[in-house]
């Protein structure tokens, strides 16, 4: 695993990743995720069934089995904050998706495909149903 002082690229990931994905910035100068991180977080949850992605804005809503999970923003995974969640990581960094959201959980150990099909299996009955949408 590369740390981040060994990448002698600019705004890198390696330390958090085993192989070089760059940080993108949008228009406004903020950053969003890479398609790279994304496709890399959905091949790490690809043993589960019902995982699906929705883009909004340059960042990712993670649906599993019809429920929102966890979003990807700025190349970081936050999952939903249920109990389940608070307990398969504890001591994780409380931190909004972005300005203005409600906290979730970072987690930062997406180099195991294990961990997180686990921690997407033990939050599951506890993550919110979906809204029924409006009829116009």
């Amino acid at each position: 695993k590369a740390s981040a002082s060994a990448c002698q690229k600019a705004n890198c990931l390696c330390e958090r990743k085993r192989q070089h994905i760059p940080l993108h910035k949008n228009r406004e100068g903020t950053m969003v995720t890479s398609k790279d991180y994304i496709n890399f977080i959905m091949e790490q949850l690809s043993a589960l069934d019902g995982v699906e992605t929705r883009r909004m804005m340059g960042e990712y809503i993670i649906y599993f089995r019809g429920k929102i999970a966890a979003y990807v923003c700025d190349n970081r995974l936050l999952v939903k904050l249920v109990p389940a969640a608070e307990k398969y990581l504890p001591g994780a960094r409380h931190e909004p998706p972005y300005d203005g959201a409600k906290d979730m959980l970072l987690v930062e150990e997406v180099d195991n495909p294990d961990f997180l099909t686990g921690l997407f299996e033990a939050i599951y009955d506890e993550l919110p149903a979906q809204k029924p949408k409006k009829k116009k």
